[in-house]
């Protein structure tokens, strides 16, 4: 066991509006665990998370939310903590939005809170999809074909070009009005409606890009943690292989595996190096159809799962950042491959429509995969239940079977009809691609219009994390 000064306050800034937000509960675990006192600036409560008894204290956030290009209430909020406590503490922000907000902020925070250096506005540039499209092809990072189109004719064009469907995402979604209707990412399955969408860009804050859809299917779901010092230089990282998730392969990580790949690893390292990245980070990839990892997301803060990357000591990247950013030594990574993240909640609505629990033998060869065989499943880590941490598991378990009665009672009668939809899309996108590929080249452009526009993507159907 390796010596850890717990001497520091840490306070977990979360401005995502979402009680079930696992992953703010395993930081709050990691650190309390370790005699940290851990602060969380959350909504009011804090949800099942507020219940936790590795929890000093729950802070609302600013009142009314936080607009991203004024955070001044955000920065009176901090300011309000760190009174509270009464001396510095390190900060980590748990989504993109409170990412991107202290970095801005970051040299009005000096001496209140220790903070990941991030030059440039690093985070927001990162978060931005054009950008990160940029950067991938600047250093040769495979990603998705992209078009950034300049007008609703040049997204219809595109759109075809790329393939049905095409993901349509906002470049800046952080900057999306609430209650317009916009989603972050959509999956679009006509021309018209990608002029249509575009036609919303002065609404939407950001220009929209287009992708080319990569089918989801067994193992081609992947994700790389890390924590960085300053100049790139890793602490801990780690990939995995998301085995289950929902809704069922589109979704959130409901189950998911640390496996060591070497293409995934090095996208991951070559990233954090040519950006000079300190702190945390959270990639998605996706492998396409010819075996290629694909940089589809670059959350610049932990990811909800990033308890599934701890060694055999207990370490992990929360706490490795927050060693760096107390001055401590980070020890040698020692273990790990073959653990299992499971999210109960999110994993029992997936057992039930069908899916077998990635567990049992067999359960840890690297199916579908021309790599290494995988490391024998290790110790599972579950989001909620901990035996010497009850009260989460129940509260969430009580939240979340009341809030989701209704929801629960359609997915039992099976996906609403939009998701259904984009499941069928999700599988058959390769056969669809290739019939519109072969009636381009007969040159009928009346088959163009035969497929008939469906109903965009439910927002978290699109989720790769």
């Amino acid at each position: 066991m390796h010596a850890f000064a717990n001497h520091v306050p840490a306070v977990l800034l979360r401005l995502d509006r979402n009680p079930f937000h696992h992953g703010t509960l395993g930081a709050v675990r990691s650190l309390g665990r370790k005699g940290v006192e851990v602060h969380a600036v959350v909504e009011a409560g804090g949800g099942p998370m507020g219940r936790s008894r590795y929890l000093s204290a729950v802070h609302p956030g600013p009142e009314g939310g936080l607009d991203p290009e004024a955070p001044e209430a955000l920065l009176e909020c901090l300011v309000g903590v760190s009174e509270r406590i009464g001396r510095p503490a390190v900060l980590v922000a748990m989504d993109d939005l409170s990412a991107i907000a202290v970095s801005r902020m970051a040299p009005m925070l000096t001496g209140r809170y220790r903070i990941p250096h991030q030059p440039d506005g690093l985070p927001a540039r990162v978060a931005d999809k054009a950008e990160l499209s940029r950067l991938c092809a600047r250093w040769d990072i495979p990603h998705p074909e992209t078009v950034i189109p300049a007008s609703g004719a040049e997204a219809a064009e595109a759109a075809w070009r790329l393939g049905l469907p095409v993901v349509a995402k906002w470049s800046r979604p952080w900057l999306l009005p609430a209650g317009a209707g916009l989603r972050s990412t959509t999956l679009l399955h006509g021309a018209a409606e990608a002029r249509r969408l575009y036609e919303r860009s002065a609404e939407a804050g950001s220009p929209l890009l287009l992708q080319r859809f990569l089918p989801a299917g067994t193992d081609t779901d992947w994700f790389f943690h890390g924590a960085f010092a300053r100049g790139g230089h890793p602490l801990l990282v780690g990939s995995g292989r998301k085995e289950l998730s929902w809704p069922v392969r589109t979704g959130l990580t409901a189950v998911g595996r640390w496996l060591p790949d070497p293409a995934v690893e090095e996208a991951g390292l070559r990233l954090a190096e040519r950006l000079g990245y300190q702190g945390i980070l959270d990639l998605d990839f996706r492998r396409d159809e010819r075996g290629c990892f694909r940089l589809v997301d670059f959350n610049p803060r932990p990811g909800a799962q990033f308890r599934l990357f701890t060694d055999a000591s207990g370490l992990d990247v929360v706490q490795a950042m927050y060693m760096d950013l107390t001055g401590q030594r980070v020890p040698e990574p020692s273990g790990g491959p073959g653990r299992v993240f499971l999210a109960e909640n999110y994993a029992l609505l997936a057992a039930v429509r069908g899916r077998r629990l990635p567990f049992g033998p067999g359960a840890g060869r690297n199916a579908g995969t021309a790599g290494p065989a995988a490391p024998r499943t290790g110790r599972v880590e579950a989001a909620w239940f901990a035996a010497d941490d009850l009260a989460p598991f129940f509260a969430m378990l009580a939240a979340f079977l009341g809030r989701g009665a209704d929801k629960g009672a359609r997915v039992l009668r099976g996906v609403p009809a939009r998701g259904r939809r984009t499941a069928r899309a999700v599988v058959r996108a390769p056969r669809q691609r290739g019939r519109q590929e072969s009636a381009a080249a007969s040159g009928g452009p009346a088959n163009r219009s035969a497929a008939p526009p469906e109903a965009p993507a439910e927002p978290d159907e699109l989720v790769t994390r």
